[in-house]
């Protein structure tokens, strides 16, 4: 919760820590072009600051493109200004991002939607995708929402029309693969545990208290056995053991699925620690 409320007043300092740079860096554009791209700087700070004050998932999303977007932007305004006023932005976009992007926060937005009495641990964002795709897919968005109309606005029509035309179709799409980063989830449930995972599996799947062996945060990396679901992710390890095989369907591509019995399942989760508290004090099994 410390880290929530640091993330909102980072993000509400933003303008005031990082507006001179922008300011400084924005000074010798044409007024037209700098115009919008004040009104894109202040639509994203506010985004971000409505997804900290409200959680959602789709918050969640929004803070993957606009915190890191906020800081590849104060670093390209750097050169345009002081070098204190410089260090200043970026070192604040960086905390700021830093907290936008924390466990705390992925966690609220989480369990903002939750139904009834039960308490939703997000997925950690898969190795392979983070160190790649996921970057990539910031980069393509912020660009094409923001090249279009600063070219429009810098009498660049043609131009500015096809980017406009191009980018945000191509922007929303990736916005929309990203968010189902947003939609992964081990759920505690009233019944038992639920692991709710589009990547890796065609439906959520149910693992009733009873069913239940153990379940442990493994602090070292475990071996292959069971159905493995991190992707190569191996902080926040959690092992579901049941007493009993378990039917799970498993994605093989975009189209493709097979059915898996196991009584060994692998995921990695933010805050494993209190997953493994929060199990215990709903009675469900724990090493």
């Amino acid at each position: 919760m410390v880290s929530l409320w640091c993330a909102r007043l980072t993000w509400v300092l933003l303008p005031v820590s990082a507006g001179t740079a922008l300011s400084d860096a924005l000074s010798g554009w044409s007024t037209a072009p700098a115009r919008v791209a004040t009104v894109l700087l202040w639509a994203a700070w506010a985004v971000g600051l409505m997804a900290l004050l409200a959680p959602r998932p789709w918050g969640l999303t929004a803070l993957r493109v606009v915190a890191p977007a906020a800081v590849i932007v104060t670093i390209l305004a750097a050169a345009g200004t002081s070098a204190g006023v410089a260090v200043l932005a970026v070192s604040s976009s960086v905390v700021a991002a830093a907290f936008a992007l924390s466990a705390s926060v992925a966690q609220a937005a989480a369990n903002a939607m939750a139904y009834g009495d039960e308490i939703r641990f997000p997925l950690h964002i898969p190795l392979s995708l983070f160190l790649g795709p996921v970057p990539l897919a910031v980069l393509l968005i912020a660009a094409g929402a923001s090249t279009g109309p600063l070219l429009l606005a810098d009498g660049h029509y043609i131009a500015g029309v096809v980017a406009t035309v191009v980018g945000l179709p191509i922007a929303a799409a990736l916005a929309r693969s990203l968010h189902s980063l947003s939609q992964r989830f081990v759920v505690i449930v009233p019944a038992g545990l639920v692991v709710v995972d589009p990547l890796t599996l065609v439906d959520p799947v149910l693992m009733r208290r009873e069913q239940i062996l153990a379940v442990r945060h493994l602090k070292k990396a475990a071996d292959g056995g069971g159905l493995d679901l991190r992707l190569g992710t191996l902080p926040g390890t959690i092992q579901l053991s049941l007493h009993e095989p378990q039917s799970f369907g498993r994605r093989r591509g975009r189209h493709d699925a097979e059915m898996v019995d196991t009584d060994v399942v692998l995921v990695s989760t933010v805050r494993a620690g209190a997953l493994v508290q929060a199990a215990g004090a709903r009675r469900i099994a724990i090493a």
